[in-house]
């Protein structure tokens, strides 16, 4: 196969990877009913005057399957995480004691639980139209390759490497979201 092909697929192997995990990290922000410290990945505290990831202020731990603490490493902080989860919309209640914030993560309803199936569907779907769009933009350069002297025969093996790279990516997206639905409507 020609080196040029073989940079095109290797640069859609990496573009398919991030697209992957991009959408592995989006199915850990759903909820399954179970405490999972990644619930608060997306949650922003005021720092000194700058945004701040939770975990960047405080530790993040789940003691049971039901609850997320979370321990600021300075006391004076904590009302500002109280505030920015209140505000983050993560559907969580902060119980402040004082010293630490609990989180009681409340068990799904059946209704929710299709909504959060739905939601997991809807986002393998966008990691699925992504990764589609890498194939379609890699078969795009490869095409571009024939003025640069590549034959026909060897775009047509390169667009077909392309196409079995797309098809196990998609494979990774779906079994990704198996797992999640699983998770979600295991009660």
């Amino acid at each position: 196969m020609n080196d040029l092909i073989k940079k095109q697929l290797n640069d859609a192997k990496g573009l398919m990877d991030k697209a992957v995990a991009h959408t592995e990290a989006e199915l850990v922000k759903i909820r399954a009913g179970k405490a999972n410290p990644a619930m608060l990945d997306s949650v922003m505290v005021e720092y000194y005057g700058s945004p701040t990831p939770i975990s960047g202020v405080a530790s993040v731990n789940t003691p049971d399957p039901r609850t997320i603490v979370v321990q600021p490493w300075e006391k004076s902080i904590l009302g500002a995480i109280e505030k920015a989860i209140i505000d983050s919309n993560v559907g969580l209640n902060p119980q402040n004691d004082g010293s630490v914030i609990r989180l009681n993560v409340p068990p799904l309803t059946e209704e929710r639980r299709k909504d959060l199936v739905k939601k997991v569907k809807e986002e393998a779907e966008r990691g699925k139209i992504a990764i589609r769009n890498i194939r379609k933009d890699t078969n795009a350069k490869i095409q571009k390759l024939k003025a640069e002297g590549v034959s026909e025969d060897e775009i047509k093996v390169g667009e077909a490497e392309v196409q079995k790279l797309t098809d196990s990516y998609i494979v990774k997206v779906d079994k990704h979201a198996e797992v999640k639905e699983k998770d979600i409507m295991t009660v």
